[in-house]
């Protein structure tokens, strides 16, 4: 019978099958189905489960915050019409080894639905002229006289004040994109499956031609400990993500076996916010401990970096381990959330506000301090390039210089080609909305190309799904956002790292 069976066809999709189900935090997403024709049979192969993303800040009127749940609603809603209906029909008969064809077509179906969306648009735009022309216009008013220099008189100097960018209008995701990522990483799954080989090799093989690598890396982890909440009444905002970074010559599983202490003294440390913590400057209260996050991790808030900062080296020290040997640290600032566009001007503490050069002295001012943070992630807003360009230049050789609200688009990344921001260390890659496994690969090659580091980032509303792990360790990613150790949808993903690294521990493959 096995002999027989290798003259049999291969196995092709015969179906897709799409419903709405909720991620980690209990939204509404995508889960995508894949069924194969086997040996004359149908069998259901896979599935995969889309993380959702926001781009809705943590100050949102409740209204904005509103009208986004109804539009992602509307999106899920689309996007299961689209794989039940239309994808279905259209990668009947594909081979689901074959993702550069499926992605090829998943290609050019979204890009018929924008141009369906942009007929439509103006011919609603066509109407709205056409209705207004019916309404005949009020009477102008005779422009009022142009005040004439007075001769002789001198001109008053005008001070010429640099203004900053305004903000990029952040792209509109079309209703239904879910589908076309989760088609194509549910297809990336099947084909892993029909090769009887797992999906991180899969990948690579599709990344290298087919190509089998000897070796493989396993991403370093970006381990979020602390969330500061910047709508908190403490006065620190400059801050959102506190992550550890364990040194490359551990394995991810003593690397992760230190992170779990160094957090276990800083939940205790957290929880007792009347006694006095000791550290070599000062003493510390710790503020109180208030919840888990939904990055998985503790939330909490401060007043002060310094006091943030000191509090970590405590809690590192109390496990008998040392910042910057043992350990590293990284912060996300999510700078684009701290502008104040009527100042002009970035408010790090509440009242305390800085310009954009302010903004780099200051990282420069903090590295040289702090030397054991290694890695920031959106020091600045993606629209000051000039800034960009000036920390990158003070801060290169000490610090990894991360954008990741530059790189939330891989559509654009990708046809770009200039990152955004030339000069930056790397960008944090998420798997959101109607991105492809072909597009990360290609990207990931690009990436690789102009020397940039490449992170795998997990999306606020993330799934059960550990497929992003795979696609790290086979893209070949220099690190892993995952958020915290706490929470299931994002545990099940360091537990899926553990396990791919004692495969590659056992098979010889691990560099």
């Amino acid at each position: 019978a096995n002999y027989l069976s290798k003259f049999s066809k291969a196995p092709v999709i015969c179906r897709l099958v799409g419903r709405k189900v909720l991620d980690g935090v209990g939204q509404p997403t995508l889960e995508v189905e894949i069924y194969c024709t086997v040996k004359n049979y149908e069998k259901r192969i896979c599935s995969t489960i889309m993380a959702t993303h926001s781009q809705i800040p943590e100050n949102a009127l409740p209204e904005t915050i509103e009208a986004d749940k109804k539009e992602r609603n509307d999106s899920v809603h689309t996007a299961v019409e689209w794989v039940n209906e239309s994808l279905s029909t259209m990668l009947r008969d594909l081979d689901p080894t074959d993702q550069c064809q499926a992605d090829k077509m998943l290609g050019e179906y979204f890009a018929n639905k924008i141009e369906e969306k942009k007929e439509l648009e103006e011919e609603e735009k066509e109407e709205e002229e056409e209705a207004a022309k019916a309404i005949p216009a009020p009477a102008l008013c005779p422009p009022a006289p142009k005040s004439k220099p007075k001769k002789g008189g001198k001109g008053k100097k005008v001070l010429e004040v640099k203004a900053i960018p305004p903000a990029e209008p952040a792209g509109p995701a079309l209703s239904g994109s879910l589908a076309i990522g989760g088609a194509s990483l549910a297809i990336a799954r099947a084909g892993a499956a029909v090769r009887r080989v797992p999906l991180y090799l899969h990948t690579a093989l599709l990344k290298h031609s087919q190509e089998s690598p000897k070796e493989m890396t396993l991403p370093l982890p970006m381990v979020t400990v602390l969330n500061c909440e910047k709508n908190s009444p403490t006065k620190l905002k400059l801050v959102k993500e506190v992550m550890l970074i364990p040194p490359a010559e551990l394995s991810f599983r003593q690397g992760i076996e230190r992170v779990l202490d160094i957090q276990k003294e800083m939940t205790r440390l957290l929880e007792s916010p009347g006694k006095m913590v000791y550290n070599q400057k000062c003493f510390l209260t710790p503020p109180t401990l208030r919840r888990i996050s939904h990055l998985g991790c503790l939330t909490t808030g401060y007043d002060s970096l310094e006091q943030l900062l000191l509090l970590m080296q405590t809690a590192c020290n109390n496990t008998g381990l040392e910042l910057g040997t043992d350990m590293y640290l990284a912060l996300n600032c999510a700078a684009h959330e701290l502008m104040d566009y009527d100042k002009e001007k970035y408010e790090i503490l509440t009242g305390t506000f800085k310009s954009p050069d302010e903004m780099v002295a200051m990282y420069v001012e903090m590295i040289n301090k702090f030397p054991f943070i290694i890695a920031l992630i959106d020091p600045l807003r993606k629209e000051d390039r000039e800034q960009w360009s000036s920390i990158c230049c003070a801060l290169g050789s000490k610090c990894y210089l991360i954008a990741e609200d530059a790189a939330t688009q891989i559509s654009k990344l990708k046809t770009d080609q200039n990152i955004n921001i030339a000069m930056c260390s790397g960008v944090v890659l998420k798997y959101i909305n109607q991105t492809k496994v072909s597009d990360l690969i290609e990207l990931t090659g690009i990436l690789d190309g102009q020397r940039h580091i490449t992170i795998l980032g997990s999306p606020d509303g993330e799934s059960s799904d550990e497929s992003l792990v795979d696609l790290a360790v086979g893209l070949g990613a220099r690190f892993l956002k995952l958020g915290g150790l706490c929470r299931g949808e994002r545990v099940a993903k360091y537990n899926r790292l553990l396990a791919i690294e004692e495969e590659l521990a056992a098979k010889g493959a691990l560099r």
